[in-house]
Formats: C-alpha cells, structure tokens, sequence
C-alpha cells in the first residue's frame, strides 16, 4: 500500500530507482486483481458449481426413493457395512436387519442404519432406495447444494487472492534481489575509496 501512494511521489523525484516504480506498479496491479479478478473468480466458480450441483439434486430426486423398512432384527454388535455412502460413525449403534419393498415392487432385506433411538422387530422406518431397491444415501437438498456452491466460490475468490499475492511477493523478491546487486555494485566501485576524501591521497 506505500508503494502505490507513493507512485505519484516518485513520478519527479530524482532519488526514484526503476525497482521503486516496479514495486510500486506492481502492488497497484495486484492490488485491481484482487479487488477485481478474486470476486468475479468467486461468482463465476460459485455460479457454476450451484449449476452442477442444482443438476445432481434433480437427478438424485428422480433417480432415489423413499420406501417404508420394517424392523426384523436388531444388532448388538456392529457388522461391517463397506459401502461408506451408507455407513456412518454417528449411526454405528443404529445398525438393524430390515426388510422393504423397492418401487419397482421386488422385496428386499438387508442391514440399514436407522433413526430409532430403540429399534424393535416390526418397527418401522424410512430408507432411500434406487429404483432396484439397493440402499443408498439420502439426495442432496436444494439448501445443502446452496451452500456448497457459496462456499465453493469464497474458496475460489480467497485461493485467487492468494495466488495474486504470492505472485506479487515473488516479483518483489527479485526486485530486492536487482536492488541489493547495484548496491553491492556501488559499494565495490565507491569501497576502495570510503574514508579518503581530504586526505591528499
């Protein structure tokens, strides 16, 4: 930020080096791309994500239904369920042998996790099926897909800040670096002589 209000102080100042007026331009355009670029980043991320996702509840809605299981059995011990989509830690004490009837009208019995608190044999319950009566995961809501996409476009926005910053602090690295070289330059041209003037020598 001092290197962009100084910009207009370094226009006819005399002890202006070419690294200053680099710097300076530099920050103010890194500056306009964060203000500018990360925001429409942000928007065009969070638009498409809300559009894919928009997608996927509808098809989730059409192809996933709500079927009423009935309690046959209730498992003390927790069986090993490898399909993660409907395994959980949160329902591992929930687990029970249930038996439904998928859309297409065929019967089916499997171990479901279930929201009963106490499940008993003949109990009752709703699980999301697909249309062959395989169980599946609950489809994503509208609200959910919302969130995810406004949270996909804040993540968009702050890596493109980011990534316009870190280029920022490289190309000021490298003009510290050209800085420090003349310097080091000027102090070997002016070193043998530091100290003599006056002397007659």
């Amino acid at each position: 930020m001092r290197a962009i209000t100084g910009l207009w102080r370094w226009r006819h100042n005399p002890l202006r080096r070419r690294t200053d007026i680099a710097e300076a331009w530099t920050a103010l355009v890194a500056l306009v791309l964060i203000l500018v670029a990360a925001p429409v980043a942000g928007a065009v991320t969070g638009l498409l994500t809300h559009d894919a996702l928009q997608r996927a509840v509808t098809a989730q809605r059409e192809s996933r239904h709500s079927v009423t299981a009935t309690v046959l059995q209730r498992y003390d011990k927790v069986p090993v369920d490898p399909d993660p989509e409907t395994s959980s830690a949160r329902d591992a004490h929930r687990r029970v042998l249930a038996s439904w009837t998928a859309p297409d009208g065929s019967g089916h019995t499997g171990t479901v996790a279930t929201g009963l608190e106490s499940p008993r044999p003949g109990d009752r319950f709703r699980v999301w099926t697909d249309a062959e009566g395989h169980v599946v995961g609950r489809p994503l809501d509208t609200a959910t897909a919302s969130t995810h996409a406004a949270l996909a476009g804040f993540g968009a926005a702050l890596c493109c800040g980011g990534l316009v910053e870190g280029g920022r602090r490289l190309v000021l690295r490298r003009l510290v670096r050209r800085r420090h070289a003349r310097w080091d330059q000027a102090w070997n041209s002016a070193g043998p002589d530091w100290g003599r003037a006056g002397t007659g020598a």
